[in-house]
Parts: structure tokens; C-alpha cells; sequence
């Protein structure tokens, strides 16, 4: 039995089938689709740092699965314990290549975790190509490792045929989207990737336990092949107008950091006081002017920049609108004293080497992490634009979302209400830019004028505020290049033109076959932003402070020369006239706006402010007036004035005519409306009243005293009902200048004088007698018996 146990023990091993050699050849394919999906990375680093990495992570995982899952007499080796093992050498192997550096610094546990972890978010927020730096790279390695590792293991313990081309697609998958929009072509990858699938499946075809079928490989790798240079050759004409999904726009970039303590527009004025400091030396066949920081947003006070830089690895993106001739200018540059962190560079660069720089992609300023030594050198090549008086001709002023942003005019920081320098600078620009246009024309008109207009003066106190440009506007005339640039920036502000300020170095001096570029050089000019062309640039900076000077100085660059030409031709089109035909003006004079006579309006508005306050003053006097006439006269009248003056005040409280009542009445309704303590002064006035008039003996000075206390105390009592805001809204009031001695307050005065009393020798009415005016009879009253005075009423009425 023993002898049987171990014969079954062992029939395993004499009956396992020979080693599929299909299998081991499947690996090197395996091998090779991870490295070609890894080669697409090359979009995101380039082909010179991916390739390394590329083909340790696709050799090493295909190797050690072979050792650990292919097929032997004893078995293959568990999943785990390869998946364990992989993990292992994937770690040992990344780090004594791609992160070399750290395992010698002693970061290598933090720099594996920040490119597991973090590489991906890092390139997505840097522009491609992204800097080859270590923590990078290992995000390539690990996606090509388990590519190629997945890839290997399905080829050995599976027999479906295409199944392990699968991770190969997951590594496209993660390369694809990280490259959109970088430089180079997926296409021969791709059609690469094709080839070996088909290769792949076709030696996967002979099934297991059998030998490699070459008789389909014969015939099928030079199908494959076929099929692949076909997929190579249709991919670039394919009717394809989707845009592919760009990842970058769904993650959020770092907010923008403060580069620089200082701005360089502030450096302006002391770089000008202190010219002959070298900041920077330039080799290059063709000179240009040297763009340095561009400043987009203006607070009322300062120009600040709105850049977010972003990381880059040398390229820089183009911008929208570019000529049909351009120029490519190539450049080294040493630095020398040039502080903070702003890289000079001709505008537009397009490749950075030798500096670590970060770019703002929409004005393609450069800039460096760490501020400027000097002795750094780099190199840089530019596209410079070459506009012609046609580009310039038709533009229009661009609209866009950046344009809009740069016509604000803020009022200030803390300001209430908006400054009145921007109405002054907008009748000076209008009157400056007078009979133009065209867009083109009024933005060289403005430039033009600005020119002529004030003089340059390296003494002129720094400073750009509204209060400091309205100085140089008003009053200097006098500025550097500072004074001139943000001027005419918001100047055209004003006017509509979407403008912001560039500080940059024009000229320099010769060193050698070197120009070095001095402290002196520095200027700054304005941008205004057309539709279809982007940022123009041009220069209100009269003739004397223009470049260097000196025997060894250099002009201009050629390309602002041939700027500022084609400017003035195509504005002389918009015209209708010669390049240069206009006419001169002998000197610099004010805008003709001071000039012209007012607008319609503002006489309107004076009149209209006239009117009113002479109707406020008519509402305010007339009742003083009229109080004071009612107090003088005899003391019957004075009575009479008192009970019209009760009346003023009862109609605050809703009192609406006093015509069909009798005094009593009256009293009656002041006490409902303002209080029982008002009919206490009512009443002994209503009785004086009636007294006045039909009493035998005309009343005494002492009872006109007695009823304007009365009356003063109604006053007093309705103001405290009504308040003083109501009284104040009836007061102003057409109706206020209306006196109440009009037919409908007479009605309820009995006439002064003391004229007898009614016939039948009747005193006084009970319930009070309906007034008339003053001086005239008394109405004739048959009886003045009856209920609630009905007889006086008829007697009115």
C-alpha cells in the first residue's frame, strides 16, 4: 500500500503536460503593450525621462511572474504570494531608480507617498510638458508595473486570448487623459499597440499544451501589421471634431500665490534715478523689447497683476490671435542685479530652459519660484508677432470675459461714492480721441496725443493714483514712463477700450557680442485687447524717453518700431488720409472739452433746483406769515385769526372742511380726534368766537389774548397726536400756500365786530353760530331754537 500511495503521489509529475511555450512568447508581447502604453505618457514628460522608467516597469513585473506563475512540473506558485512579491520588487525598483535622490536624502517614505498619492493632481495642475521630476515619474512606473504585471499573470493562468491585452488598456486609460493637449502624437503608439494585440491573439490561438503555431503567425503579423499602418494612416484624416475631455478642467488649481513683495511698477522711478545698474545681459541675433511683468487689475490706486501661475516644464501656451508673420527669436540671458521673481522675455515666449519657471497662461508672463540670483542663465525662444496696418485696420475691442475685467474703474479702497476724477478723464479722453473712429484709430489718437501733450521727467514723483494722474493731467505735465502708461490705461478705460499696464526694458548697451540691459532701459507701456488679435501694445512715451542713450546704446526693437508704423498707417486709412499727411500741432495745449459750452442739461438741472427750493421756502414761510397777520388787528379779528389758525391745525388730524358746521361742532369733532383735553380749549373758543360776533359789546384785547392761548394749545395738542413728520408732509403741500379765510374755512367764523344779535334780541346761538367772513353781516337767523343747531345751519347754508 505504501508502494501504490507513493505511485499516485508521483503520477502528477510524470503526467503533467510540457510547458507551453505559446505561453512564454505571449510575455514578451505583454511586456511590449505595457511599454507602448507607457510611451504615451510621453505627451505629459517627453520621451527622455519616460523611456527609463518605462522599461525597467514593463521588463522586471513580466520577468518575476514568469519565474513565480509559469508553468512547472511542481505547480505554479499562489496568486498572493506573486502579488506580495511584486509589490515588493516594484518598491525596491523605484527606488533605486526614479527616486535615487531621495533614497540618498533620506525622503524616500515621504516622496513614494506624494508620487502614489499626489503625482496625479500635480501634473493636472502644470503645464504640459510637466518638469521630470522624481515624485512625477513614479506615478509612470506604478501604472506600467501593473500593467505589465496583470497582463503577465493572465497570460500564464488563463488561456482566453485577448484577455490580456486588458491592463494595457487601463495603462492608455490613465496616460490618455493626463496628455490631452500636450505636445506630440499618440497615433504611431496607438497604431503600435494595434499591431501587437493581433500578434498576441494569434499566438494565443494554438490553445494550451501545444507548441507555437507558426504557420497563423505567418500570415497574420503581416495582416496585423497591415491593419496597423491603416490605423496609422486614417487616424489624422478621421472626420473627428469632438473635443477630448481635458481632465485639467475639472481640478481645481492652487489659488494664486503673492510673488513679489514689492511690484515692479513701483521699482520704476528708483531704476530711472539710478540708470547705469546692469540687471540683465542679452545674446541674441535680433534685440526686442524685453517684456518683464504685466499688471491687469487697478484698484484706484495701484496696478496689481491677476496672474495664476502655474508650473511648467519649458513650454509656454500660445495665445489667441496671432499674424500670419511671425518671427522666432531665440535668446540667452544672465541675470545680474535684477531683483524679485519676474523673468524677462520677448513677448510671446514659447520655451523656458535653464529656469525653473512657472507661467500665467493667459498673458504668458514668466516667473520663478525662488527671487533671482545673479549669474543664472537661461534661454528662452519667443514668437513675435508682426501686425500690418490690414490686422489693425478692421479689429474691433475684444468683449470676452478678460476684456470685461479689464474696464473696470474701481472708486478706491473704502470709497463711498466714485471719485470726480473719472468724469474729468473721460471728457479728457474724449476730447483727446476727438473725430476718431475706429477702435484702432482713437486707441494711436489717444497715444498720439499723450505724447505731445506733457513732457518727460525722470524727477516726477512716483505714484499712479487718480489723485497723483490727475496732477500729471492738470497741473505736471511732467512724468516718467509710469505717468504715461497708466494714464493712457485708464484713460481708455474710460472710453471703453479694454486696457491694462506692461513694465519691460526697451534698448540697452553693447558688451561684446552682447547687449547688457541697465536699470535706465526700463519702461512701461499700455495694452488695449482688439477681438481676434489680443493685447496690442502701444507707446504714449514722448521721443526723449525712449531707450538708451548713449554712443554704445541700442534702439528699439525692430518689431516695436514696425508696431508703431503700422498703427499710424492703419489709423491713417480709418482717416482717409496719407501715413503721416496729418498736420501736426505745434505744442501740447488742454482738451478742447474745456472749451464747449455746457450741456442743455445741466441748465435744466439748475433751474429745476431753483424752482424747488423757492416752492420749499413758499411752503416753510407762507403759515408764519399768515400766523403773524391773524395775531394783529382788532381783538375781534385777532379772535377770528385764532379760530382760522384752530382750523390749520385740526385739518393735520383729518379735519376736511369746516362748511356745514357750527363752532360747537368743530369742537366736538377736535376733541374726538385730538383728545379730551383738547375740547377744553375748543369749546371756551368756540364760545369767544360766538361772543365776538353776536354779543351786544364787542370783545376786549384780554379775550384775543385768551383765544390764541387756546388756539397755541390745539397747535401744541396735534402735533403730539400727529407728529411731526405728517405735520411736516402736509406743510409742504400745495395746499399749505392756500389761505383758510376761502369760502369753505369762512363758513365756519362768525364776522368780527361786535353787530347786534340776531332778531328777537337773541344772544349768542345755542350750539353756536356758523361764521362769516369778517366785516360782513350776519347771515339773518328766523330762530336759533332747535335740535343741534339746526337753525344756524340753515342760517349758513
Amino acid at each position: 500500500m505504501a508502494a501504490a500511495r507513493e505511485d499516485e503521489m508521483t503520477r502528477p509529475a510524470e503526467t503533467a503536460p510540457p510547458a507551453s511555450m505559446s505561453r512564454y512568447v505571449s510575455l514578451a508581447v505583454t511586456a511590449c503593450l505595457a511599454a507602448v502604453a507607457g510611451l504615451a505618457f510621453h505627451r505629459v514628460f517627453g520621451f527622455g525621462p519616460v523611456v527609463p522608467v518605462v522599461a525597467v516597469a514593463a521588463v522586471a513585473p513580466t520577468v518575476l511572474c514568469a519565474l513565480l506563475s509559469g508553468p512547472r512540473k511542481s505547480g505554479s506558485w499562489p496568486l498572493w504570494i506573486s502579488l506580495v512579491l511584486t509589490v515588493v520588487a516594484w518598491g525596491a525598483a523605484v527606488a533605486v531608480t526614479v527616486l535615487r535622490p531621495a533614497l540618498g536624502a533620506g525622503t524616500l517614505p515621504q516622496a513614494l507617498r506624494e508620487g502614489v498619492l499626489g503625482s496625479w493632481k500635480s501634473i493636472l495642475t502644470t503645464l504640459l510638458p510637466v518638469p521630470a521630476e522624481p515624485e512625477y515619474l513614479v506615478l509612470v512606473s506604478l501604472v506600467v508595473w501593473l500593467a505589465a504585471f496583470a497582463s503577465a499573470e493572465l497570460a500564464l493562468r488563463t488561456s482566453l486570448r485577448a484577455v490580456p491585452c486588458l491592463p494595457s488598456l487601463g495603462a492608455w486609460a490613465v496616460a490618455l487623459p493626463l496628455g490631452v493637449d500636450g505636445p506630440g502624437s499618440n497615433l504611431p503608439l496607438a497604431a503600435a499597440a494595434v499591431v501587437l494585440t493581433a500578434v498576441l491573439v494569434l499566438l494565443r490561438a494554438d490553445g494550451p499544451g501545444e507548441g507555437v503555431a507558426w504557420r497563423p503567425l505567418a500570415a497574420g503579423v503581416p495582416a496585423a501589421a497591415v491593419l496597423g499602418a491603416l490605423a496609422l494612416a486614417a487616424g489624422p484624416v478621421l472626420p473627428v471634431n469632438a473635443r477630448p475631455f481635458d481632465p485639467r478642467e475639472q481640478v481645481q488649481a492652487p489659488p494664486p500665490q503673492q510673488r513679489d513683495g514689492v511690484s515692479p511698477l513701483d521699482r520704476v522711478g528708483g531704476w530711472l534715478l539710478a540708470p547705469g545698474q546692469v540687471l540683465f545681459t542679452v545674446r541674441s541675433g535680433r534685440h526686442e523689447v524685453q517684456r518683464l511683468a504685466v499688471l491687469d487689475r487697478f484698484d484706484g490706486v495701484t496696478w496689481s497683476s491677476s496672474a495664476e501661475f502655474v508650473p511648467t516644464g519649458s513650454r509656454v501656451p500660445e495665445p489667441e490671435g496671432r499674424p500670419d508673420e511671425e518671427d522666432v527669436v531665440e535668446q540667452q540671458v544672465t541675470v545680474g542685479e535684477l531683483p524679485g521673481v519676474w523673468v524677462p522675455a520677448p513677448d510671446r515666449p514659447r520655451r523656458v530652459d535653464g529656469l525653473p519657471v512657472v507661467v500665467d497662461p493667459g498673458s504668458g508672463a514668466l516667473a520663478v519660484p525662488e527671487p533671482l540670483r545673479p549669474g543664472q542663465r537661461y534661454s528662452v525662444t519667443s514668437v513675435v508677432p508682426q501686425w500690418t496696418a490690414e490686422d489693425l485696420a478692421d479689429a474691433a475691442l475684444a468683449r470676452d470675459a478678460e476684456a470685461e475685467a479689464a474696464l473696470e474703474l474701481p472708486w478706491g479702497p473704502g470709497a463711498q461714492r466714485p471719485p470726480a476724477q473719472i468724469a474729468e478723464f473721460r471728457r479728457f479722453a474724449e476730447a483727446a480721441t476727438h473725430g476718431a473712429g475706429s477702435p484702432i484709430e482713437r486707441a494711436a489718437l489717444l497715444s498720439e496725443y499723450l505724447r505731445r501733450y506733457a513732457a518727460y521727467d525722470v524727477t516726477a514723483a512716483p505714484g499712479h493714483s487718480y489723485r497723483q494722474l490727475d496732477y500729471f493731467l492738470a497741473e505736471g505735465r511732467r512724468g516718467t514712463p509710469e505717468h504715461f502708461a497708466t494714464a493712457y490705461a485708464v484713460l481708455a478705460r474710460t472710453l471703453g477700450m479694454p486696457s491694462r499696464v506692461v513694465v519691460g526694458f526697451s534698448g540697452g548697451r553693447r558688451a561684446g557680442d552682447a547687449v547688457q540691459v541697465r536699470s535706465g532701459d526700463v519702461t512701461v507701456w499700455p495694452e488695449v485687447k482688439f477681438d481676434g488679435l489680443g493685447w496690442i501694445r502701444f507707446n504714449p512715451l514722448p521721443e526723449s524717453g525712449r531707450g538708451s542713450k548713449g554712443n554704445d546704446s541700442v534702439a528699439a526693437g525692430e518689431t516695436e518700431q514696425k508696431l508703431e508704423q503700422a498703427q499710424k498707417s492703419a489709423a491713417s486709412q480709418q482717416r482717409g488720409e496719407e501715413p503721416g499727411g496729418a498736420e501736426e500741432e505745434e505744442g501740447p495745449r488742454r482738451p478742447a472739452a474745456e472749451e464747449e459750452p455746457a450741456p442743455w442739461w445741466v441748465f435744466a438741472s439748475i433751474a429745476g433746483a431753483v424752482l424747488l427750493a423757492g416752492y420749499v421756502l413758499a411752503v416753510l414761510l407762507a403759515p408764519a406769515l399768515r400766523t403773524r397777520r391773524r395775531r394783529s388787528g382788532p381783538p375781534g379779528a385777532r379772535i377770528a385769526g385764532a379760530w382760522h389758525q384752530v382750523l390749520d391745525h385740526l385739518s393735520d388730524v383729518g379735519l376736511s372742511t369746516a362748511r356745514t358746521l357750527t363752532a360747537h361742532e368743530v369742537a366736538r369733532f377736535g376733541a374726538s380726534a385730538a383728545g379730551e383735553e383738547a375740547h377744553g380749549h375748543l369749546r371756551p373758543l368756540a364760545d369767544l368766537v360766538n361772543r365776538s360776533r353776536f354779543a351786544a359789546s364787542p370783545p376786549g384785547p384780554r379775550d384775543a389774548d385768551r383765544a390764541w392761548l387756546h388756539a397755541d394749545a390745539v397747535g401744541r395738542l396735534v402735533t403730539a397726536r400727529a407728529g411731526r413728520l405728517r405735520r411736516l408732509r402736509r406743510r409742504l403741500h400745495p395746499r399749505s400756500l392756500r389761505d383758510r379765510r376761502a369760502p369753505e374755512a369762512k363758513a365756519a367764523v362768525p364776522p368780527a365786530g361786535g353787530a347786534s344779535g340776531p332778531p328777537g334780541g337773541q344772544g349768542a346761538p345755542r350750539g353756536g353760530a356758523a361764521a362769516s367772513p369778517a366785516g360782513t353781516p350776519p347771515p339773518a337767523v328766523p330762530s336759533t331754537r332747535g335740535t343741534d343747531g339746526r337753525a344756524a345751519r340753515q342760517a349758513v347754508r
